[in-house]
């Protein structure tokens, strides 16, 4: 019997996801990739012999790979070996004051309490409630939902959701909600920065996105062989099921015909038929043609306006000094409404950066492990890569700043010119094309943003998306959860038009 053929477009996390989710219900799945290895913006940059993890570097929502993999009859902990973060991260501020936030959350209570005082952790523990109602109302009507919508929010529990819809406090912004919790500026600036997981101003943001504290508080794992290491896996496992992977390999058009998608066409000339197609690229690259002209109605664009932070990173082997890093620091600017004036409002590199240094030689020590240690260093920045030069100039002084932002909070890293290696949003255009350098797609602003975020299925039949850029969110769980959306959508549709038909495999296969 005839299998039915899928073209995935794209071997990001959410592609890798559907391609590993598709091929073990049996499906006959190609995925193309223009790069030379998986992984998308899960990204290693060589620097000598070392690997540096250049892309997101936080692991979270294990349960997203826990389900995917038991769904195809599989253990995810026999593939991946992940390291449980006693500390979730250690933030710093002038003046040498520093908290940690750790895994168990009644330390966090202590230290809270001993930085700030008994009242500041009396708000924690109003925060982490709330946060965790948060989450609990929008996982399962929302986060697994395959296409978002205020309506279906609500719709989901009828007048009980309507009477739960102030508790997920969609309508403040994410720093004026932070004020009902601390008075201490500082603690609202450390909450305040899970907008930019989103790639957001946390002035702008719904407090909503709150929730992602909850999400941290229950658990961040470290990789090892770094987040590549996960990207490898889902490769490989969607090739254990029969997926072929084709590297080098750019998609120059997606073919249309009787009105759905039914293939695609590479740079080379070569045409692959299918009967779906699943686009894991930003929906910018979709919107301005990338794809091809008929393909271009599958995805409206996001205006420049809309664009998330795209970012400057240094990928840095060195000796550090002065500091007790764990493996996740970040080092806040003096004025953090200033720095997202500078890039939302005035569109240029902030002048006073937070910096976040993910220090990938450590887990769960301070000791550090030898004499040079990985670094990804990062400051957030504007999306103006394709409409604005970053030369020498300007990424030195940029350098400057990030670097003495370090130093005047106890810092020092001071690498040879050949073991760094930069990468502007000039760069991440290159990469990501229409975006900008946006690494999120979307802003969070406002509270209809996250509805906005197109979801799997598109105006035109058989084409599908996934991807950061889509529904649910930015983020490696939330593209995962986007593929797996990608995939149950497309498997629904092949079965109510009756093209489908079951292949049996070992465990089963849930698209819950």
């Amino acid at each position: 019997m005839p299998r039915d053929r899928v073209v995935i477009i794209g071997c990001g996390v959410a592609g890798l996801v559907s391609a590993f989710a598709l091929a073990a219900r049996g499906l006959d799945v190609t995925v193309l990739e223009s790069a030379a290895a998986p992984g998308g913006k899960m990204r290693q940059i060589a620097i000598g012999a070392s690997l540096i993890d250049s892309g997101p570097t936080v692991f979270t929502m294990r349960w997203v790979f826990d389900e995917l993999f038991a769904a195809a009859g599989r253990n995810f902990a026999d593939h991946v070996r992940l390291r449980p973060l006693d500390i979730l991260a250690r933030h710093a501020w002038k003046g040498h004051a520093r908290l940690d936030l750790f895994a168990d959350q009644e330390r966090t209570i202590d230290a809270i309490g001993d930085f700030a005082g008994a009242e500041e952790a009396d708000g924690y523990r109003a925060f982490c409630r709330d946060t965790r109602r948060i989450y609990e109302i929008l996982e399962a009507p929302f986060l697994r939902a395959s296409q978002p919508s205020m309506s279906g929010l609500i719709g989901a529990s009828g007048l009980r959701g309507l009477m739960r819809l102030p508790q997920i406090k969609p309508f403040s912004s994410m720093w004026s909600a932070l004020g009902r919790y601390f008075a201490d500026p500082r603690l609202r600036q450390l909450f305040g920065r899970y907008a930019t997981y989103c790639g957001s101003s946390p002035y702008l943001a719904p407090a909503t996105l709150m929730l992602v504290a909850h999400v941290e508080r229950e658990g961040v794992w470290s990789i090892d062989g770094g987040m590549q290491a996960l990207a490898k896996t889902l490769a490989d496992c969607a090739s254990s099921f029969g997926a072929a992977i084709r590297y080098g390999e750019e998609v120059s058009e997606v073919l249309i015909s009787g009105g759905r998608a039914s293939g695609v066409r590479l740079a080379s000339g070569e045409r692959i038929a299918a009967d779906a197609v699943i686009v894991n690229a930003d929906v910018g690259a979709i919107a301005d043609g990338m794809f091809g002209v008929p393909a271009r109605r599958a995805a409206a664009a996001i205006p420049l306006r809309a664009r998330s932070l795209s970012a400057m990173t240094w990928s840095v082997v060195a000796k550090p000094d002065g500091f007790p890093l764990r493996r996740h620091n970040v080092f806040f600017s003096n004025d953090y409404a200033a720095e997202f004036d500078d890039i939302f409002v005035h569109d240029r590199l902030p002048v006073g950066p937070t910096v976040y240094v993910c220090a990938q030689d450590r887990d769960n020590d301070d000791v550090a492990p030898g004499d040079s240690e990985k670094f990804l260093i990062l400051v957030n920045a504007p999306a103006n890569g394709d409409r604005h030069v970053y030369d020498a100039a300007e990424v030195g002084q940029c350098a400057q700043r990030t670097f003495g932002m370090l130093e005047q909070l106890g810092l020092q890293i001071r690498p040879q010119a050949d073991a760094m290696q930069v990468t502007t949003p000039a760069d991440f255009n290159r990469m990501f094309p229409a975006t900008g350098g946006a690494l999120y797609g979307r802003s969070s602003h406002g509270w209809t943003a996250s509805f906005q975020r197109p979801g799997a299925r598109t105006r035109i039949p058989r084409l599908y998306l996934a991807g950061g850029s889509t529904h649910p969110g930015p983020g490696v769980p939330m593209a995962a959860l986007s593929g797996r959306s990608a995939a149950a959508s497309l498997l629904a549709d092949l079965t109510s038009q009756g093209s489908f038909h079951q292949t049996a495999m070992r465990g089963g296969m849930s698209m819950r």
